[in-house]
């Protein structure tokens, strides 16, 4: 498209980045727009461009959009890249906690002043602000169908939210001066292709193995906002600040998609859907924020960086909170209706993110959906999830209730006779006066307990019978292959079977069943989330012991063989060989054989 005389100039300020290479890209469809890019990078090329980007190599080569190398630190810099320009899109802002307190405020703070300063210098009419959601969160409270009401709170959630704020404050403060009209948007949990912060530490997880983890109660909603809808937002702002800019001028605006969803569901669907496994594990919010904080403070006596695991924690408690704001404002004064919904919004991001991969998520996939061994080994049913700890509830009820048994039995003083007797009075007590409680007592209405409850269906008898004799049949073969003595993995598992057995009936019955039920409750577990790591030192001490018992057996052999007469290591050389196994068993059992003769004689 050739440059007309309705074409506008823009600078975007951070146009390499995340957000704003969606800016650049929506400015250069609209087709009325000269967009200069002004990012830290040293290149368009490298910090913005792909060579699949047609769009944007062509505006480039036609001169509908320029490269300016602009560190946001450095005042003349932005002044040099705002010059003549009415409009400019700020997108720039530091998101990683790597960077440090003091270039974060440099960035952040400072970087906002001269963003302003230059602004007004040049004469720029309309300064649009791309902020967070964050700046209203404290990191423990819930919002819930926020809006621009809500204040800047006492303590922020980090330290990023913190400078975020106080950019966002000064330049909403700087409108009308010097002629400079300003706003600001607030988008939540922006994601879209090319995301760096999100999805991709969403991946992170996945393959490190944390993504199997739901914190908290995984019911919490949260607002999310597609990083097209993003920039659509910011040009509407920039339509509405030229059109009626007495509603819009200094005012900050939420930005979402409009659909809150809850937050583990939208992450489950990324990660399934890039070939990872859902969370499954539900881990309680406290828990964890108290592990991390335990761990961070080890970290910091120990010398290492301070706030490494910040970024962890602040997820910790967005993903534990209810965070959904609403958008009438935006609809009712700059036009915002978001273009793109939720479900083509993950579609297309999972697309990107999925050609990138070069199709290594399919394979992903296909090892995470099968079963791990320990869940084949449980049978995949409910014992598994149980065990599992999948479903925290049913754990936690079978573990108290096993614990009150194992007291009650155990721990009791009472002697087993007296303790099924009393339990077997509790629980007629109990029957008997369930079923004479009314059918409704103060509106709650009262179940009653069907005697079929109680009764075991021939089904399950033939089942526990077959499994009994599927254990015993088991156990037979385990013999007959020891006594044949040919496979030492089957002899080591055994060995080491009884060995553990031999300690545990050194001690009294009761510490064995306490030990049983903890470990029973604990091992499968980390099992399962360190299985790579456990097979691995299992197979290498497995590959030692193997090694070691060859060497002895070949220490045996040379020593048997050293004793044998020079007439018998003759005859051993000339049939058999020097160093068959063979020929030293041959030779042993003639010579054995030889003195039982003389000896009966």
């Amino acid at each position: 498209m050739a440059i007309g005389e309705n074409t506008r100039n823009c600078v975007v300020i951070g146009g390499g980045g995340f957000v704003g290479k969606a800016v650049v890209m929506k400015l250069l469809e609209l087709g009325n727009w000269i967009v200069r890019i002004a990012d830290s990078g040293t290149s368009p090329v490298s910090c913005l461009s792909d060579e699949r980007d047609s769009l944007l190599s062509n505006a480039i080569s036609s001169g509908r959009a320029s490269y300016v190398q602009v560190d946001v630190r450095d005042l003349s810099q932005i002044v040099i890249a705002v010059e003549g320009s009415p409009d400019v899109f700020y997108t720039n802002a530091a998101q990683s906690y790597e960077a440090g307190f003091y270039l974060s405020h440099q960035l952040i703070v400072q970087g906002a002043k001269n963003v302003i300063e230059a602004c007004r210098k040049c004469k720029v009419k309309r300064l649009i602000y791309c902020s967070s959601a964050d700046v209203v969160f404290d990191g423990s409270h819930d919002i819930i169908n926020g809006d621009e009401s809500l204040p800047y709170p006492w303590k922020f959630q980090d330290m990023l939210s913190d400078l975020k704020a106080q950019a966002e404050a000064l330049i909403l403060f700087a409108n009308d001066n010097d002629g400079l009209m300003t706003c600001s948007l607030r988008p939540s949990n922006i994601f879209g292709p090319g995301d760096r912060n999100f999805i991709s530490f969403l991946v992170q997880q996945a393959e490190s193995g944390w993504s199997k983890y739901i914190i908290g109660s995984g019911e919490n909603l949260s607002d999310f906002t597609y990083v097209g809808n993003v920039a659509h937002a910011i040009i509407s702002a920039q339509e509405a600040l030229d059109s009626h800019s007495v509603s819009v001028a200094g005012k900050a605006f939420f930005i979402t998609n409009n659909e809150p969803v809850k937050i583990w569901a939208f992450v489950s669907d990324i990660l399934e859907a890039l070939g990872y496994q859902r969370p499954i594990i539900k881990l309680p919010a406290r828990v964890v924020s108290i592990i991390l904080s335990l761990v961070d403070w080890m970290h910091e006596k120990s010398g290492a960086e301070k706030n490494c695991f910040e970024s962890a924690k602040n997820l910790v408690k967005s993903a534990s909170c209810t965070r959904t704001f609403n958008c009438s404002a935006a609809q009712k004064h700059i036009g915002y209706s978001p273009p793109i919904s939720m479900e083509e919004g993950i579609a297309i991001t999972i697309d990107s993110f999925t050609q990138s991969a070069n199709g290594t998520f399919s394979t992903r996939c296909t090892d995470f959906c099968e079963q791990s061994k320990v869940d084949k080994l449980l049978g995949g049913g409910k014992v598994a999830d149980i065990l599992l700890w999948r479903d925290e509830t049913k754990t936690f009820t079978c573990f108290l209730t096993l614990g009150l048994l194992y007291y009650w039995f155990c721990l009791s003083q009472r002697t087993l006779i007296s303790s099924f007797a009393e339990l077997l009075l509790l629980v007629a007590v109990f029957l008997c006066g369930h079923g004479n409680m009314p059918l409704n007592i103060y509106g709650f209405s009262i179940q009653r307990i069907s005697s079929s409850y109680f009764e075991i269906s021939e089904n399950v008898t033939r089942d526990l019978a077959a499994t009994m004799a599927c254990s015993w049949n088991e156990g037979a073969h385990i013999v007959r292959l020891l006594a044949k003595g040919e496979n030492w993995s089957t002899f080591l598992k055994v060995a080491v079977c009884l060995y553990f057995l031999k300690l545990y009936l050194s001690y009294s019955f009761s510490v064995v069943l306490g030990v049983a039920l903890v470990f029973v409750f604990t091992s499968f577990y980390v099992y399962e989330q360190y299985e790579e790591e456990i097979d691995g030192i299992a197979k290498l001490l497995f590959v030692s012991v193997k090694k070691s018992m060859e060497l002895i057996m070949k220490s045996l052999r040379v020593s048997f063989g050293s004793n044998l007469p020079d007439d018998l290591l003759h005859e051993q050389n000339a049939l058999f060989g020097k160093n068959s196994e063979v020929a030293i068993q041959q030779i042993l059992h003639d010579g054995v054989h030889s003195e039982e003769c003389i000896g009966s004689s």
